[in-house]
């Protein structure tokens, strides 16, 4: 019986990547401008920057609850073990409706298998996953080691980000219009994690080369076997500092796999252009 693996666009994973695995992709939605597009389907994550940088203020909301029932109906009637890698459900909906479609589906195909993972991570961080659930899948290993493994790495996924610019955050709300307005003054550089599926700030550092390099402090602080991993840095259109960090990794810490991506839209939309993101996980199953 073959393992059909899923996930949503929170996983900032590019479309060619997840089409070449043969990874079904849940879109997430971004109202921009009066109009509601479909995240790496409809809308790339470019126009979101540009319209965040002309003011606009684009929102987002979860994948709508047909395209579960309708994808999970046609893999039920396949009869296909399916797991889908979902984004935090601290951070959306997507999680809890998938899991109230797919007992939807089970009412009238009770021996549907299926699993649907709340990785408690986002963007490139739930993409590693996604690529460590397809590394699983590829080395025949049985559906619940596939689910059990990817669930530890997962659990042990860390990530550091930070934004260039708090004025993006404070107009999604989720830093004061004060707390930004003395920031930019500043130049303050929030440093944040997730933890337990959540976005926590921790530190504020002035500077953006101070920040980069706290990041690093901290990736050699709570990473283990850090050389034997693929390091994830993702970026709001700044591949440049991208670059750059990945460089210093490689000097101070000896890394030497390294996956860059650019965030999309439906985490763009709430961190704004030049967000980066560091991951990694501080335990080797």
């Amino acid at each position: 019986m073959m393992i059909k693996l899923l996930t949503d666009s929170g996983c900032d994973l590019p479309k060619e990547y997840l089409d070449q695995e043969k990874v079904h992709l849940f879109p997430l939605v971004v109202h921009l401008d009066g109009e509601d597009y479909f995240d790496m389907e409809t809308i790339d994550s470019s126009k979101i920057y540009e319209a965040m940088r002309n003011e606009l203020v684009p929102k987002t909301s979860q994948v709508p609850p047909t395209r579960f029932e309708d994808t999970f109906t046609a893999l039920a009637k396949e009869k296909a073990e399916v797991f889908y890698v979902s984004f935090s459900s601290e951070l959306s909906g997507t999680y809890q409706t998938a899991r109230m479609m797919a007992e939807q589906v089970k009412e009238q195909f009770p021996d549907f298998k299926i699993t649907v993972l709340d990785t408690k991570c986002a963007s490139l961080g739930m993409g590693l996953v996604v690529r460590k659930a397809v590394e699983l899948i590829e080395s025949g290993l049985t559906y619940s080691e596939v689910v059990e493994q990817t669930t530890f790495f997962a659990e042990h996924m860390e990530h550091i980000v930070t934004v260039d610019n708090l004025d993006y955050l404070a107009r999604g709300g989720r830093v004061s219009k004060a707390s930004a307005f003395v920031g930019g003054l500043l130049n303050i550089k929030p440093l944040l994690h997730v933890d337990e599926g959540k976005l926590i700030p921790i530190e504020k550092i002035r500077g953006r080369k101070k920040v980069l390099q706290r990041m690093i402090d901290l990736m050699k602080e709570r990473g283990q076997d850090l050389t034997s991993q693929t390091i994830g840095i993702s970026h709001g259109e700044d591949e440049e500092t991208a670059l750059f960090l990945q460089e210093k990794i490689k000097e101070q810490l000896g890394c030497e796999t390294f996956l860059i991506t650019k965030i999309g839209s439906a985490i763009g939309a709430h961190a704004g252009p030049g967000t980066i993101g560091l991951y990694f996980v501080n335990k080797l199953q």
